[in-house]
């Protein structure tokens, strides 16, 4: 993969200042507790501390009223951290990590509002009563949801409540392999995102298959659900499909790319794309496109068609009837959070990192610019991701980084982030202490390194059942007789 060079001025700058910011803020603190695998690399303008360690696979965050940090511990269930405050990036876990919820189904999803804590294991989504005040639950759990399909492939059920319209829990289904026959049927609800009204006490659970609003199907692996706090429109970050091959050609270390993809409104407004098709099994975004076997008229984001083009599914079908992603991100680098800043002017997007690629790729925390409601950078933008948090040396991935899964806000404005592979929870805040709501909050920061442009499992992978195209490709010649809903 090409790779954009910076000027070696640029590049000895920014090392000289993130060196200070770190020293710097390292400096402030009373205490500090010292990352797995080293002080991570931070962009000007910005600080990060680790602010608890030694826990147990932590994926989902989420603050509650009164400022303890609730944390799915995947495998064991959810703990609350107390946190000691001192400004800035100086804050620590307090005391010992208690136990709100043990139960070892609950994997990564997490949401709480109006005292009731959600989360979800790979079948079905729960809910207790919850006092903040006495940091634990008052109550059994509730099944909210169920139907969600087990413990085949992706087993993550993102959960997100809409602040725009009262009582709508979005949940993300993902694939149950790969490359999944499963998914060109939407009756099977396999690879969708959807809305369920939980206002209303209902008397049994929904289920996933038969109930909800459809968001958008066709999505592989949309493990990071967002909505814009202003217009309320619904974005997912899309972890694609691995081993891919066109035309008999592998070209799986750069292709295709992960994905940002809008999914319209849940209070009724029309955007042409709610409950549309994105894609997946058959169609995928374009990241390196001089890779690509017959890649006449492509560019960076569009869609195109899997393994060998045929009469049923081709690059045509795949760009008129299935929906782009509003922004594609580099191959592999496996985006499992994204959360908006209060103002909507930036979209903060946690990159897990690859495994299906020789040289590693993700393992940091970015942001792309929003204004009015959209990404500021054009569809085909190779630049729109800005780095904020990174490992490094990301030669030493996957053994030796962190991973940024979960992303929270606090009541200050400060964003936390969970590493599941470290056991570790980050704060990252300004150096200058300015509000993450300002209307450039990546002003002056250059684009992603060395994914910044191409030439021209709950990492975002689920074990293999179809591994290889020319597996799928024998499955899918029947199925393509059938007509595509």
């Amino acid at each position: 993969m090409a790779l954009h060079a910076r000027p070696l001025v640029l590049a000895l700058s920014l090392i000289a200042t993130v060196t200070a910011q770190t020293a710097t803020s390292s400096a402030t603190c009373t205490s500090t507790i010292a990352p797995r695998y080293g002080q991570p690399s931070v962009a000007p303008g910005w600080t990060v501390q680790v602010v608890a360690s030694g826990l147990q696979d932590p994926r989902g965050i989420v603050f509650d009223d009164e400022g303890g940090l609730l944390v799915v511990q995947q495998g064991h269930g959810i703990a609350r951290l107390e946190l000691s405050d001192s400004g800035g990036a100086c804050v620590r876990v307090e005391g010992e990590v208690a136990d709100v919820v043990v139960d070892e189904s609950l994997n990564h999803g997490i949401e709480l509002a109006n005292g009731i804590l959600y989360a979800s294991s790979s079948d079905a989504v729960y809910a207790w009563q919850y006092d903040a005040g006495e940091g634990r639950n008052t109550s059994g759990p509730r099944t909210i949801v169920d139907r969600m399909g087990g413990d085949d492939g992706h087993v993550t059920r993102t959960l997100l409540l809409s602040r725009q319209v009262e009582g709508m829990l979005l949940v993300s289904r993902g694939s149950m392999s790969n490359l999944d026959p499963a998914a060109q049927d939407l009756s099977t609800a396999v690879s969708t995102i959807k809305a369920f009204n939980i206002s209303n006490v209902i008397d049994s659970a929904y289920s996933y298959v038969e109930d909800g609003v459809l968001m958008g199907w066709g999505l592989r692996n949309s493990v990071g659900v967002a909505e814009d706090p202003i217009t309320g429109g619904i974005w997912s970050v899309e972890n694609s499909v691995d081993n891919f091959e066109r035309e008999g050609q592998n070209i799986h270390q750069n292709n295709p790319g992960e994905e940002l993809n809008f999914h319209g409104y849940l209070n009724g407004t029309d955007a042409g794309v709610q409950g549309d098709n994105y894609g997946y099994p058959e169609c995928y975004a374009a990241w390196d496109v001089d890779a690509i076997p017959q890649n006449d008229g492509l560019q960076v984001g569009m869609q195109f068609a899997i393994g060998e083009q045929n009469a049923t599914v081709n690059d045509t079908l795949c760009q008129d009837d299935r929906v782009s992603p509003r922004l594609t991100f580099a191959a592999h680098m496996a985006p499992l959070d994204i959360k908006f800043n209060d103002n909507a002017t930036a979209a903060w997007i946690s990159f897990h990192g690859s495994w299906n690629r020789d040289e590693p790729i993700g393992y940091k925390l970015s942001v792309v610019s929003f204004e009015n409601g959209s990404p500021i950078e054009p569809s085909n933008s190779t630049s729109a991701a800005i780095d904020i948090v990174s490992n490094p040396d990301i030669s030493q991935c996957p053994g030796e980084c962190f991973r940024p899964v979960g992303l929270a806000w606090d009541g200050q404005g400060r964003l936390f982030m969970s590493s599941d592979a470290t056991g570790e929870i980050y704060v990252v805040a300004r150096t200058d202490g300015g509000s993450p709501n300002e209307a450039s909050p990546t002003s002056g920061l250059p684009p992603s390194g060395t994914d910044a442009a191409p030439s021209a499992s709950s990492s975002g992978s689920a074990p293999c059942k179809y591994c290889t195209v020319s597996q799928f490709a024998a499955m899918l010649a029947g199925i393509m007789a059938l007509p595509l809903m």
